[in-house]
């Protein structure tokens, strides 16, 4: 069987494009803990609701307490470098060719990013905490872009694993 140009240049996307998240999430992971303080005031502002509409309606969901709106920050920085050592694990095995393994560990990782960024920033932040209404601490944007980046990079990850034996598919 030949190897077309296309079943090699696919798991090189793959390579590369996990490789970029595992690179951005321990970057931010590496940012967080080396500058505790700027995103510890970004969590505790956006869980106590205080540069918000303050609806009455919705106040009730603030949280204000310090060691819950600190442990949740330190959860955070937790779930991004275990999420950058899984991307990382997964671009090693594309590079390595074990595509099948890379594609799985791949996943893993992308579905923890989509998690993070998608149920935790845009969800829990951006709508139970009311994020949207802040101007100061509003952190949607780039939680949407890092969402959409992980889920494109999720699909080349599906084709490439696809075309290089990761999944048959019946003729």
């Amino acid at each position: 069987m030949t190897t077309t140009t296309s079943s090699r240049a696919l798991p090189l996307a793959a390579t590369v494009l996990t490789g970029t998240v595992a690179l951005y999430l321990a970057l931010v992971a590496f940012g967080n803990i080396t500058d505790f303080g700027t995103n510890q005031q970004f969590v505790r502002h956006v869980l106590a609701m205080d540069t918000t509409f303050k609806d009455e309606d919705l106040m009730w969901r603030a949280i204000t307490t310090r060691w819950i709106q600190d442990t949740a920050y330190v959860l955070i920085i937790v779930w991004e470098t275990a999420a950058a050592l899984v991307l990382g694990y997964g671009t090693w095995l594309w590079a390595r060719r074990d595509h099948a393994r890379a594609r799985r560990f791949s996943v893993y990782g992308l579905l923890m990013v989509m998690l993070l960024f998608g149920a935790g920033f845009i969800g829990i932040g951006g709508e139970w905490f009311a994020m949207w209404q802040s101007g100061d601490w509003n952190g949607l944007d780039a939680a949407t872009r890092i969402f959409l980046i992980s889920g494109v990079v999720l699909l080349v990850d599906h084709f490439a694993g696809s075309e290089a034996g990761g999944v048959t598919s019946p003729r």
